[in-house]
């Protein structure tokens, strides 16, 4: 990584609402407290390090996350809320139970506020109320998919989610959702701010593409791998089952392939993993179509994942479909590479079957894994300790093996994407046996 797009000392600061003064209820449970100034590093390699460590500079680091010995807020007189936004990921439901059970349990805050369907919830005239979260109600919410609270997508005036806000009395909101909702997040921190309101905005990060910078992971990914081998499997005994069969599946991933770089590692049997970090052209000696027929040619079967965002440049101008007015729309990359394997295969009077899968929206919706399970408890656990210890305009993360703190400004300054001349994606060469490039 160049050591250049680390970010500042002072982009790392994690804003905080004031003196933390209240003694914290785990004291003499015996329980580990993290000192604030307790710092995590971002770079973990020392190629990385030695430019700081040359210069005398202090290397760039994340405040560490985790209990504190004292807090912000008098945990009885705590109204907490929390928000799930965005589209439906794996763990939601986890995170939800996580955040009311450790306030409830740990802090013995007394009222929680579910706002319903999003930031939609938090509008002036919501179509449903704030529901009261009891550690009842969330029992064994973990165990289904989806979100107890619902979700939304899509802005709200900020102005009027603070007045809800306020009115309701909240003191600490968790919004658990992805670039979006992180975003919305940041914006009720500063209008909180400039209102000199001292409610706490805490994150907790949702993607299922796994995309948001500075976390090694975002929950719900590792769902999502797993939930993508029984369609991969279909794909392949669809694609054998054929003369020249081949199986074409879509995975989510719209502007970072990790979760098809991920499934293709995880399946043997898949031949060509195409993502939006790396480019391929359809036509010519080199292009992905030549690879495929090389492929038909050796084995007489084939399996491709996808990830949603890749080949976005072929797609334009190709309209491939019209809605009811005659106007012309863009299909997915999925439909656009069926349609486009059949055609020129046609046109060579060579036999195909395509066999077309997007599984997208029965791997959102599944109960999370228990790596993600396990995933969702702790950031729910660390985003209530960042709460109470009045920590705002922050998301938990996890980096370099540690839970951190970093200032939502920092999380969504830019996306994380797959490296094309990283590990993980020589990996895929190596297993796919696919050209390196296809261009």
């Amino acid at each position: 990584m160049d050591t250049s797009s680390f970010p500042s000392a002072g982009e790392l600061l994690v804003q905080s609402l004031g003196a933390c003064d209240v003694p914290s209820p785990l004291l003499g449970t015996g329980a580990p407290f993290v000192a604030s100034e307790r710092r995590i590093l971002l770079p973990s390699d020392i190629t990385e390090l030695e430019p700081f460590l040359k210069s005398g500079r202090t290397p760039p680091s994340f405040e560490a996350a985790g209990p504190r010995q004292t807090i912000c807020f008098h945990p009885t007189r705590v109204t907490a809320g929390l928000v799930t936004c965005g589209g439906l990921c794996p763990g939601l439901n986890d995170v939800v139970r996580a955040i009311v059970l450790t306030l409830t349990y740990t802090y013995g805050v007394r009222r929680i506020l579910g706002f319903c369907y999003g930031y939609a919830g938090l509008a002036s005239e919501p179509r449903h109320g704030p529901v009261e979260l009891t550690t009842d109600m969330v029992e064994s919410i973990h165990e289904h998919g989806g979100t107890i609270l619902g979700s939304s997508r899509g802005p709200q005036d900020v102005g009027e989610m603070v007045d809800t806000l306020e009115q309701r009395g909240v003191d600490i909101l968790f919004t658990i959702g992805g670039d979006g909702t992180l975003r919305g997040a940041s914006a009720l921190s500063l209008e909180i701010d400039r209102r000199g309101s001292t409610i706490a905005v805490i994150g907790v990060p949702k993607t299922i593409d796994n995309d948001l910078a500075w976390t090694v992971r975002t929950f719900g990914f590792s769902t999502a791998v797993e939930a993508a081998r029984n369609p991969i499997l279909a794909a392949h005994s669809e694609a054998r089952g054929a003369w020249n069969g081949v199986g074409l599946v879509k995975l989510m991933g719209r502007h970072s392939g990790f979760v098809a770089a991920h499934a293709t590692l995880a399946n043997a049997d898949v031949n060509f993993c195409l993502v939006p970090e790396v480019q391929f052209a359809l036509e010519g000696e080199r292009g992905f179509l030549a690879a495929l027929e090389q492929r038909l040619d050796l084995k007489h079967h084939a399996v491709i994942v996808v990830a949603e965002g890749a080949g976005q440049d072929l797609l334009e101008g190709a309209a491939i479909d019209k809605d009811a007015s005659g106007n012309v729309k863009l299909g997915d990359i999925g439909v656009f590479l069926r349609d486009a394997i059949r055609r020129h295969f046609a046109s060579r009077s060579t036999p195909v079957d395509v066999k077309y899968i997007d599984p997208s929206y029965l791997i959102r919706s599944v109960p999370a894994d228990a790596n993600d399970s396990e995933f969702c408890l702790l950031l729910g656990q660390h985003a209530v300790h960042a709460g109470m210890a009045g920590r705002t305009n922050m998301v938990v993360s996890y980096w370099n093996r540690n839970y951190v703190h970093v200032p939502i400004p920092v999380a969504v300054a830019a996306r994380r994407r797959l490296d094309p001349g990283g590990q993980i994606w020589r990996g895929v060469l190596e297993a796919t046996g696919q050209p390196r490039s296809m261009l």
